[in-house]
């Protein structure tokens, strides 16, 4: 089933209706019915009875998202909160990190006396637990010094901040946003793909994939680097699809009625 953006975006934000000073656009835009004047919405293009939101010169009306606009938008708040959730995630990390670093010794404690408890239970069912990977890297992260913990943990928040940043942007369709997005993102994807090389799990190749998509489908459909065109393309595009655009275009164009000499 075909999704109709226009009347689903109004009908969880309401109509946008515009009073236009050129009197050959008001009468394209508005209509007299029993119950009062009605005007054109500007994103569904429905009548709207009641006065109009806004009035003023064709060239002042605001420029409303319609169509496919609106599904970019749709698609780019969706990486907006995941961008903005990663980021609240890596802060818990990097405050992790940080607390680690202020007690390692008192973890490493910890550890050692409860790794003790749980080692009859690890010989019951013949586990080593002196030659266990997941034991060997936590046992590592003990002799990390102080001042690499601090660092790991300013990387964390560099990294939750830009990610946090970058969900803002994008929730707010803010261009520089997009490239901070493909940019950011794809400067991670060789990592990602050499975590593969190292342990496939369906969880990394997901992830992979949908950052994949993400560059590719924010560069191509908001026309980034020049493609397709570039920002006049772009601007141009959403300019087309404006229905006061649509409808000054057509009264330019309307034919002038003949006059019988």
């Amino acid at each position: 089933m075909k999704i109709d953006w226009n009347r689903r975006t109004c009908a969880r934000r309401g109509h946008i209706t515009y009073l236009p000073h050129e009197t050959h656009l008001q009468e394209r835009l508005h209509a007299s019915t029993a119950l009062g004047t009605a005007w054109r919405c500007l994103r569904c293009g429905d009548f709207v009875l009641g006065e109009p939101h806004g009035s003023g010169p064709a060239r002042d009306a605001p420029l409303v998202p319609r169509g496919k606009a609106l599904r970019d938008l749709f698609i780019l708040r969706f990486l907006a909160v995941e961008r903005a959730l990663r980021g609240l995630f890596v802060v818990l990390a990097a405050l992790a990190v940080w607390q680690f670093s202020n007690s390692q010794d008192a973890v490493r404690q910890f550890f050692d006396k409860n790794l003790d408890v749980v080692r009859p239970v690890a010989v019951h069912f013949h586990y080593d637990l002196d030659h266990s990977p997941v034991v060997d890297t936590i046992r590592k992260t003990f002799g990390y010094q102080h001042s690499t913990l601090l660092l790991v943990a300013a990387l964390l928040l560099a990294y939750a901040l830009v990610e946090i940043v970058e969900g803002v942007g994008l929730w707010w369709s803010q261009r520089w946003a997009e490239y901070l997005a493909v940019v950011a993102t794809a400067a991670f994807l060789p990592l990602e793909i050499y975590e593969l090389t190292e342990k496939v799990s369906w969880v990394k190749i997901a992830t992979l994939v949908i950052n994949i998509l993400a560059v590719l489908y924010i560069a191509v459909a908001k026309r980034l680097f020049g493609l397709r065109g570039g920002r006049a393309a772009f601007d141009e595009e959403r300019h087309s699809a404006s229905l006061m655009e649509v409808e000054t275009s057509a009264g330019v164009s309307a034919p002038a009625p003949a006059h019988n000499g």
